[in-house]
């Protein structure tokens, strides 16, 4: 079911994880009810403003909500870390796009989530405890001052097991430590689920590779129009070439070939940083002094 642009989409709720990492709560009630986990939506922050895609984290039917987790990394993520406030609102939303991701019927799943991918795996870790399996999620940040959610999964999951890079928070190190520890406390486990970065992806591939346990990641290629027309979403399974917008956005990790995938996603950095440029300057200049108005 795809809902289309409504002509106002308030924003209900903001939180503001870390300096560069926010929530958004969007009401559109009817997305809200179509939505599933592993879904996406395509948002808009002004009529002539870049069309960008967004994972939804979470949805509620009963409060009409979309849940929307962004990273300020880019122009229009920045820009949107400044102006989306509780009572604005977003020019347009579509969705949800994309496949649903597939609740299986795995009776001992694990969640991994890396850094932002942490929001997008709550749904799934959610579906397949609402199936009955038995769920231990993965979480991975860099230290204690970027961790978010922890409660949520916890209240949701079986277990968890919290992986932090300097051991400020959790047990010390990398997401792969954990499943290493996961695995070998549960050799039952039926399926595997990792969102984030596309090396921590390809790292979590490679970790249950040895044990050849399905393994499932949602991929983030450039995507422009979201519906598979444009072509900027391909990506490489196996020896197949898929679309992520329609095809997706999970694929199978053992299959997916991260390199050419890590090197599509470098292909316009040089435009982000340009563009990004540009607005920062317009901010400075637009604010009285000079000072500039980027701080979260």
């Amino acid at each position: 079911m795809k809902v289309t642009a409504m002509s106002n989409f308030e924003i209900v709720a903001r939180e503001d994880f870390s300096d560069v990492t926010y929530l958004l709560e969007v009401r559109h009630p009817l997305m809200a009810k179509a939505a599933k986990p592993g879904q996406f939506v395509i948002v808009m922050l002004h009529e002539n403003g870049e069309r960008i895609p967004l994972t939804i984290a979470d949805f509620d039917c009963k409060q009409g909500t979309i849940t929307l987790v962004i990273q300020a990394v880019g122009k229009t993520t920045r820009q949107m870390q400044l102006e989306c406030r509780v009572g604005a609102s977003l020019f347009a939303m579509v969705g949800p796009m994309g496949t649903p991701s597939p609740i299986s019927h795995a009776k001992k799943v694990l969640c991994v989530g890396g850094g932002l991918g942490v929001a997008p795996i709550f749904p799934q870790a959610r579906g397949f405890k609402e199936s009955g399996a038995y769920v231990i999620a993965v979480l991975g940040f860099r230290n204690k001052d970027l961790v978010f959610w922890e409660d949520k999964f916890r209240a949701s999951c079986d277990e968890l097991i919290l992986c932090t890079n300097d051991g400020s928070a959790g047990m010390k190190g990398m997401i792969t430590d954990g499943i290493k520890v996961a695995l070998a406390q549960h050799p039952d486990i039926e399926e595997v689920v990792a969102i984030g970065p596309p090396v921590m992806m390809k790292a979590c591939a490679d970790a249950t590779r040895p044990y050849k346990i399905k393994t499932m990641v949602s991929v983030n290629p450039i995507m422009v129009d979201g519906t598979g027309m444009c072509g900027g979403c391909r990506v490489k399974v196996g020896d197949q070439v898929k679309f992520a917008c329609v095809d997706g956005p999970d694929f199978d990790g053992h299959l997916v070939d991260f390199d050419d995938l890590m090197l599509r996603l470098q292909r316009y950095t040089k435009d982000e940083k340009a563009a990004h440029e540009r607005w920062s300057d317009s901010c400075r200049m637009a604010t009285p002094g000079g000072a500039s108005t980027l701080a979260g």
